[in-house]
């Protein structure tokens, strides 16, 4: 067949076509970026490119019927090898852009300026702290490993929970709706084998929460009196109090990302690089 006869076979529905094949490898390669899954799916890539070319240029027949058998066990090999970043992905697909909209209130304003005040006094104070601020997926699961409160967020209670003498001090505080929902929950560790050795649990339950949920998570580092936040599978560090309402308030709002938050995410692709941003900072 020539090229004259492939573009008269060539209409509307074939270019549809050709379009979506192409958007479904780029949709793949988009959602495993700044992975794992990139350097494993390049390789995969390049021994399928080199078996084709020998398949189509030498006559090697135990090696064509091994190519052709192989494949099948690929299409079910890869879901398994890719599984926690094919979740991921499909977690971040079901997301919604923002966790309130793009509206800032009064009470929003305040609530996260008594957030970063009371992460500051804790900084201040060296003492571990670790918050979660539920976005629209669901915590409830994790809300039940915990002591109900349901009170008004307000930093002198916020200091009292985290204080060393008390008993709900380890664990982390769910706030939904602007209130502090529970305290001394219990939450999932990040898997992710990349990050730096040197993060507690507190900074692996931050990011573990931040994978598979919406959520934001604020820690504040009992060693270093360090303040972080992860979201979305992401390590910030190294926030004073100032910095911190301003990434919270972008990242709770949906605002656009002004410049002095953008210096802190400009480094971030995905959660293979928290642990270069550690390192860097």
């Amino acid at each position: 067949m020539n090229e004259q006869d492939l573009l008269a076979r060539l209409n509307v529905s074939s270019l549809v076509d050709i379009l979506l094949v192409a958007l479904v490898f780029l949709g793949l390669f988009y959602l495993v970026r700044g992975t794992r899954a990139v350097t494993l799916l390049r390789g995969i890539l390049l021994v399928a490119f080199f078996a084709v070319l020998a398949s189509t240029f030498l006559n090697l027949t135990a090696f064509n019927w091994l190519t052709r058998n192989s494949i099948p066990a690929l299409l079910v090999a890869i879901p398994v090898i890719f599984q926690p970043e094919l979740r991921r992905a499909f977690e971040r697909l079901g997301r919604p852009r923002s966790l309130i909209g793009a509206r800032t209130t009064d009470a929003t304003t305040k609530f996260l300026a008594t957030l970063s005040r009371a992460s500051g006094a804790l900084a201040r104070q060296m003492t571990g702290a670790l918050m979660i601020i539920e976005g629209k997926t669901g915590l409830q699961e994790y809300i039940d490993t915990g002591v109900k409160i349901d009170a008004e967020v307000s930093a002198d209670l916020l200091l009292t929970i985290f204080n060393k003498h008390t008993d709900l001090h380890d664990g982390a505080v769910i706030l939904r709706d602007e209130r502090i929902l529970a305290a001394s929950c219990m939450l999932p560790l990040s898997e992710n084998p990349d990050i730096d050795r040197d993060l507690g649990t507190r900074h692996r339950a931050a990011l573990g929460v931040s994978e598979s949920t919406d959520a934001i998570a604020i820690v504040v580092s009992e060693e270093t009196g360090g303040i972080s936040v992860a979201h979305n599978g992401r390590l910030i560090r190294n926030l004073d109090e100032g910095n911190l309402n301003r990434l919270l308030t972008n990242l709770y709002t949906g605002r656009p990302v002004d410049g002095t938050v953008r210096r802190f995410l400009s480094p971030l692709r995905g959660i293979s690089d928290s642990k270069n941003l550690v390192r860097k900072n």
